[in-house]
């Protein structure tokens, strides 16, 4: 996450924490000079070489938490044989991680290379046959190029596992075991997690020597929910569409995120908000690699600023100026509802997340309401004419279904090139 941000003075700067100059003007030139809590605990460790449990949520400067001490213990000019070795549960992940540290690192002359499914072999092994000294990939494509032996792993000095509970849940342990089992067992690894259930801990047990195990998550975690501001109404599915056009003119609002729970509602409100003048695109598991990552890319650029995702699609999706969450279908459960509003309010600025909850999704949102202890079990039942709507978000009186001619300013979704990935999926 290389976007600037306000952060508290009481926190220490990069150059304080003995990084190298090079990485401190290259994070200077994006903004960045003073670090976040998690930086801040886990920058002394790792740059002494030590072995770390990091237990913090996306979105929570995690990446230059480990990735500045990755580069900065690189031996360069290296001999093109990875040093370091970063494995994620996503191709969204691992695109966001290479581009924050090839930023980074780009005075230093750091070779990255980014490794992942769902796109042609070829470039990737080429990549890796000119030489690098920096790899993130999926564990998939980490495990299929290494036992080809096009990615060579006997030099890898430090290994991180990043977000390593959503690996768990992807089904990604035993993929990891083998990579792991390839890399010399000297070595520095670093293992994040937001959370830490058996199988992460025995997997640190067995792969991490005396780790110190750092977390930044409990005294952020309310902060995060007391920056965004949460509003739950009572929405009937036929008025959703009208209703949502409506929230997405109130004052203030910037780049949005929209959750569904299928792929097929995904694709049709981001058709439906396209139809009535909005910048949206869809990312969801029946789309091609190309269309999610054209989608990404549109987003993180503001070509289009809304995004409508299913919760599996948006795994690893990390932009920080998302000013508004809306929740089009109520979340399965309370752990969903809180990594999906988790998407604003992020790096000390505030957020608003909303949450249509229609008749019959009630008995779910009231277990979310009373577990979160939000004290909004009965929400208002609210229609896409209620006055206390554009009260509550500062929508504009005027304010009809379609967004007005004069201020369809965005480029869109078509103004981002698809990459061709042979029709894979």
């Amino acid at each position: 996450m290389l976007a600037g941000a306000p952060v508290a003075p009481e926190n220490p700067t990069f150059a304080e924490l003995g990084v190298h100059d090079d990485i401190v003007r290259a994070l200077n030139a994006s903004g960045i000079e003073r670090t976040f809590a998690i930086q801040a605990l886990t920058l002394p460790l790792a740059l002494g070489g030590e072995d770390v449990i990091g237990q913090a949520r996306t979105g929570m400067g995690k990446t230059l938490g480990f990735g500045v001490p990755l580069l900065q213990r690189l031996e360069l000019p290296g001999d093109g044989t990875p040093q370091a070795l970063v494995v994620v549960p996503t191709r969204e992940l691992c695109v966001q991680v290479t581009k924050d540290l090839t930023e980074a690192g780009r005075h230093l002359g750091v070779r990255t290379a980014s490794i992942y499914g769902g796109r042609p072999y070829e470039a990737q092994i080429e990549s890796l046959r000119q030489g690098v000294d920096l790899v993130i990939g999926t564990p998939g494509r980490l495990l299929d190029l290494a036992e080809q032996r096009h990615l060579v792993l006997g030099k890898v000095g430090a290994l991180v596992l990043d977000e390593a509970d959503e690996m768990l849940d992807l089904g990604f342990l035993p993929d990891i075991e083998r990579i792991l089992g390839m890399v010399p067992q000297k070595r520095q690894t670093m293992l994040f997690s937001a959370t830490m259930p058996g199988p992460i801990i025995n997997l640190a047990r067995t792969f991490l020597h005396q780790p110190t195990h750092i977390r930044a998550e409990e005294n952020d975690e309310g902060a995060i929910h007391d920056r965004t501001a949460q509003f739950v109404y009572r929405s009937h599915s036929l008025d959703k569409p009208e209703l949502i056009a409506k929230v997405l003119q109130a004052e203030g609002r910037g780049l949005t995120m929209i959750f569904t729970r299928t792929k097929r509602t995904a694709q049709k409100v981001a058709d439906d908000l396209s139809e009535r003048g909005f910048a949206a695109a869809a990312v969801h598991g029946d789309l091609g690699q190309g269309a999610r990552e054209q989608a990404l890319r549109a987003f993180r650029s503001g070509k289009v600023d809304v995004l409508v995702a299913t919760d599996v699609a948006a795994r690893g999706i990390d932009v920080t100026d998302v000013t508004h969450v809306i929740n089009y279908q109520t979340p399965d459960d309370e752990k969903t509802y809180v990594h999906r509003i988790g998407r604003t309010g992020r790096a000390g600025k505030t957020g608003v997340a909303i949450t249509l909850v229609d008749w019959d999704e009630m008995p779910r949102w009231k277990l979310i309401s009373d577990e979160l202890g939000l004290g909004i079990t009965e929400p208002v039942e609210t229609y896409s004419t209620s006055k206390h709507l554009f009260d509550d978000l500062g929508i504009p009186a005027d304010a009809s279904g379609r967004l007005p001619l004069s201020k369809r300013t965005r480029a869109g979704l078509a103004a981002e090139r698809e990459e061709d990935f042979g029709g894979r999926r």
